[in-house]
């Protein structure tokens, strides 16, 4: 199994940066053979999917929201069971608690969530 754990949430202004990290533990070789996707809800919203990166043995493919194409970047570090997510240009719209997701298969299709970790983008 896997636990993700993410940081780096917290009050920005309008324009801002920030860099989540999400922390795998459990097993690596399972963090390897995953992708690993960001989600994101904020109040009375549905949770939404933000970035995805593939796993090292399909390749490195990348795919963003269109509401984040150009400002976030998805990136992971397989000897640190690390994905990141650097946010560029934040925007009071892209307040909400963001997530952190590995989908793997090992026979049946597998995931885990981390817990959150919040984003407010506030002047």
């Amino acid at each position: 199994q896997v636990q993700l754990v993410e940081s780096g949430g917290g009050l920005v202004q309008p324009g801002g940066s920030l860099r989540l990290s999400c922390a795998a533990s459990g097993s690596g070789s399972i963090f390897r053979i995953s992708t690993m996707n960001w989600y994101r809800q904020a109040p009375g919203k549905q949770r939404e999917l933000v970035a995805t990166i593939g796993s090292g043995s399909s390749g490195t493919s990348i795919n963003y929201a269109d509401s984040v194409k150009g400002r976030f970047t998805i990136s992971r570090d397989n000897a640190k069971n690390t994905v990141y997510l650097q946010m560029n240009s934040l925007k009071p719209e892209d307040t909400a608690v963001y997530f952190c997701n590995a989908q793997w298969i090992v026979f049946v299709r597998r995931e885990a969530w981390g817990q959150g970790t919040q984003v407010t983008v506030s002047s």
